[in-house]
C-alpha cells in the first residue's frame, strides 16, 4: 500500500485529515505515530473545528518542515515556505479554496454546521478525496 492509500485509510479509521497525513509522511521523519496523532489532533476540522485552513493541509505543512530541512535555519525556513506556496496554490487550483468551511460547505464552528455536517455525511463524503489529493502533492513536494 502506498502512502495515499495509507493516508486515506487512516482517515477512514477515524483519524482526522492533519492526523493522517502527518501519521504516514512523519514516519519517514522520525516522527512516532502516536506522536504524531498528538500533535496533528487539534488541527481537524479546520483548525479545532474553527472551519479555518484544511487539517489536510496542516498536517502537509508540518511534513514540509520536517522534510525540507538545511543546517543554516534561514535557508531552511526559505526552503519550507516556497514548498509551502507551491502546496497551497496547488490545491487552490484543484479546490477554489484552502478552507475547510468552503470544502465541506458547512461551517463547523457553528452548531448549524457541525449539525449539517453529520446529516449530509460530509466527512465521509469530501474528506476522503481531499485527504488523498493533499498526500499525492506531498509525494511531490518531498
Amino acid at each position: 500500500m502506498n502512502r495515499i492509500e495509507k493516508t486515506g485509510e487512516l482517515f477512514n479509521q477515524g483519524l482526522n485529515c492533519s492526523q493522517a497525513l502527518l501519521t504516514v509522511f512523519g514516519s519517514s521523519f522520525g516522527i512516532d505515530p502516536e506522536r504524531a496523532k498528538q500533535l496533528g489532533r487539534p488541527f481537524g476540522g479546520g483548525m479545532g473545528r474553527l472551519a479555518l485552513t484544511c487539517g489536510a493541509l496542516t498536517g502537509a505543512v508540518m511534513v514540509l518542515g520536517l522534510a525540507k530541512d538545511h543546517p543554516v535555519e534561514a535557508e531552511a525556513r526559505e526552503l519550507s515556505y516556497g514548498k509551502v506556496r507551491e502546496l497551497f496554490q496547488r490545491f487552490e487550483a484543484r479546490y477554489g479554496s484552502t478552507l475547510c468551511k468552503e470544502l465541506l460547505g458547512a461551517d463547523l464552528s457553528t452548531e448549524e454546521g457541525r449539525q449539517k455536517a453529520k446529516e449530509d455525511k460530509l466527512a465521509s463524503k469530501v474528506c476522503p478525496g481531499v485527504v488523498k489529493e493533499v498526500a499525492d502533492i506531498l509525494d511531490l513536494l518531498i
